[in-house]
């Protein structure tokens, strides 16, 4: 696990100057590798080209230091990330002839592309961000892996290119502070983060996941290229049959993401997902695994004994950690700078403080993260249903008139995530034009952002870019939500998530459920596998229920809540309030200022619980102070 930055200058440059630039960079990211860097600079007549990474040692830890090249040295890579198969490759090209002085995952890559192109990123089962610079073709390759777990961002102007793993890398090498995106601010406002392939700034983007740069280095052109086009073909496979070899694929997966020269553990919450991946690697080990579980001081959110009832089931040496208000607001700022965009997933204050503390423990740690996107777990996958249930029942006309009604009586003041909380979501997302499914995921302002910000920002059809690449303007069954959640929700909120948390611990995350290979095999299963009924994840927990005590996997869970509602009332109330500050707001000039006082004020005095808007503006207005007026 590493980070990576590049640097192409359309010019040729010194090599003190891209040095400097890159020590820059890499200097910025130690906290994702604090065990080793590396440099690589060519300079030709036409062009100079530097490639930096920082390394967290994990496997090979004598031999894999990068840059890696090739015999010739005409080929060079830096890598972010794991290889699972790498082992399976490497025996297939040592067959082939193919010789190696490593024994890392790195120089499997390198090896592949050599012999194969870069048809051969196809191949590769892993979480990854890495560059090739290929001499002979005078081209450089910039790939990030399936799903988006290892973030890769890239910014091009007249004479320069930089690419890198954080923002903070390439907004450091900029000689002005780039200008804020208009589609990346509504996208943010809309979803309470940035998916791919934006970003909150003007020009600068994310590589979608799955694809790859190819950058000419002669004509400073580049194209990004698709690595895996999946089948949407289903199976004839009997459910029994389904669960036996659902079984097999996801032990297997645990298998081949265990394998570390450091020790590692598990984030274990007690839900079905950590649940069964924490089983599976104790099944795996010949001794006894480490387990990590958060809890809040707040009775309401604390879930603390599903996952003391694993811990123990497993027998696993279990670190559980009680969080109180004071615990998070210590770290808030680390946390939120972190980003280095706005972010308004609460959920990554909680999984910063338990990956800091298992980072005590072990270097690396299994997740299961994935599984409701792989299984169909979330509660808004049959949230469609109910949608055209209610549409075809209650006219338009008339849903409009009681929609205001129950959204008043729905109403709670405090910040508690209950029944009323979940049914007023659902009625204000109900939909006559197949437009239900997007305002499910847009869990900040939704459609009133158009409100929230000044004309001259408002951006009323950001999300239309997806409906269009995706082809998922009317999305109506359970494959087209896992496929929206799988391109915007996983790859903009919950792998970044907990790719910076971890990393700002220097701890490195897998997900199991995260494979290729496991989305392939759920895609190609009848939707009813997935959700039967309200039944969610109904295939995954018939293949493990087995290992479990009766009706366990069919307990709900909350998940990482926090309940920074409240906190915007107490500890986090004095900060806000200079957030609703007449003059800041009117130098600032992107929001309607009427309607952000009374949404603010609405909430701190206990008048409506407008947490998630209120948290979203909270968010963005420190990222905003920090960049732009510090």
């Amino acid at each position: 696990m590493c980070g990576i930055n590049g640097i192409i200058k359309f010019q040729p440059s010194s090599n003190e100057s891209i040095s400097e630039a890159l020590n820059k960079m890499n200097q910025l990211i130690i906290h994702r590798g604090p065990d080793d860097d590396g440099s690589y600079i060519d300079n030709t007549t036409n062009f100079s080209i530097g490639m930096a990474m920082r390394r967290l040692s994990i496997i090979d830890l004598n031999t894999g230091k990068q840059p890696i090249f090739n015999e010739d040295k005409s080929i060079i890579i830096v890598f972010n990330g794991e290889i699972y198969n790498y082992k399976f490759l490497r025996v297939q090209l040592e067959n082939e002839g193919v010789k190696f002085s490593t024994q890392s995952d790195t120089e499997v890559i390198l090896k592949l592309y050599e012999t194969k192109g870069e048809s051969s990123f196809a191949l590769l089962d892993g979480m990854y961000a890495f560059s090739i610079y290929d001499k002979t073709k005078s081209k450089l390759f910039i790939a990030r892996d399936f799903f988006g777990e290892k973030p890769l961002y890239y910014f091009k102007d007249k004479d320069t290119f930089y690419w890198a793993s954080e923002l903070k890398s390439i907004i450091s090498s900029l000689k002005s502070k780039p200008e804020i995106s208009k589609t990346g601010l509504n996208l943010f406002f809309k979803l309470t983060y940035t998916p791919a392939p934006f970003t909150i700034y003007k020009n600068i983007f994310k590589l979608d996941a799955n694809h790859y740069i190819e950058y000419n280095l002669e004509t400073h052109e580049f194209s990004s290229h698709e690595i895996n086009e999946l089948s949407n073909e289903k199976q004839d496979i009997t459910f029994k049959n389904a669960t036996l070899k659902l079984n097999d694929l996801v032990m297997k997966s645990i298998e081949s993401r265990s394998v570390s020269d450091v020790p590692l553990g598990t984030f274990l919450s007690g839900g079905v997902d950590s649940s069964i991946i924490s089983l599976g690697l104790a099944k795996l080990s010949e001794k006894k695994i480490d387990t990590f579980s958060i809890g809040f001081d707040k009775a309401s959110f604390n879930e603390t004994e599903k996952s003391q009832l694993v811990a123990k089931l497993i027998n696993s040496s279990h670190h559980e950690f009680i969080l109180s208000e004071d615990d998070v607001k210590a770290h808030l700022d680390e946390i939120l700078i972190n980003f280095d965009e706005p972010f308004a997933d609460s959920s990554a204050l909680p999984t910063y403080l338990v990956a800091k503390k298992t980072r005590d423990f072990v270097k690396v740690a299994l997740t299961g993260d994935g599984g409701d996107e792989v299984f169909g777990g979330y509660n808004k996958y049959y949230m469609g249903k109910l949608n055209a249930k209610y549409t075809h029942i209650i006219p338009e006309f008339l849903h409009h008139g009681i929609k205001p009604i129950f959204s008043k009586i729905l109403s709670t003041k405090d910040d508690n995530r209950g029944k009323r909380f979940k049914l007023k979501k659902l009625i204000n997302a109900i939909n006559y034009d197949n437009e239900n499914y997007w305002n499910i995921i847009s869990l900040g302002f939704g459609s009133e952002s158009s409100v929230l910000l000044k004309q001259s920002f408002s951006e009323e059809h950001a999300l239309d870019y997806y409906k269009k690449a995706y082809g998922l303007n009317n999305p109506e069954t359970l494959a087209d939500y896992r496929a929206i959640d799988r391109h915007i929700s996983l790859e903009g909120d919950l792998l970044v998530k907990v790719d910076r948390t971890s990393m700002l611990n220097s701890l490195e995350c897998r997900a199991p459920f995260l494979n290729k290979g496991l989305w392939e095999f759920s895609n190609s299963l009848p939707d009813n596998y997935l959700l039967k009924g309200w039944n969610k994840k109904y295939i995954l927990k018939e293949a493990f229920k087995h290992e479990f005590p009766e009706h366990f996997l069919d307990k709900s869970k909350k998940g990482f809540i926090v309940p920074v509602g409240d906190w915007l009332r107490s500890s986090l109330k004095q900060e806000l309030e200079t957030y609703l500050d007449t003059n800041f707001l009117e130098k600032q000039n992107i929001f309607n200022i009427d309607y952000v006082k009374k949404l603010v004020l609405n909430h701190l005095t206990g008048k409506e619980d407008n947490s998630y808007k209120v948290w979203t503006y909270y968010t963005f207005q420190k990222w905003y102070s920090i960049i732009y007026t510090s």
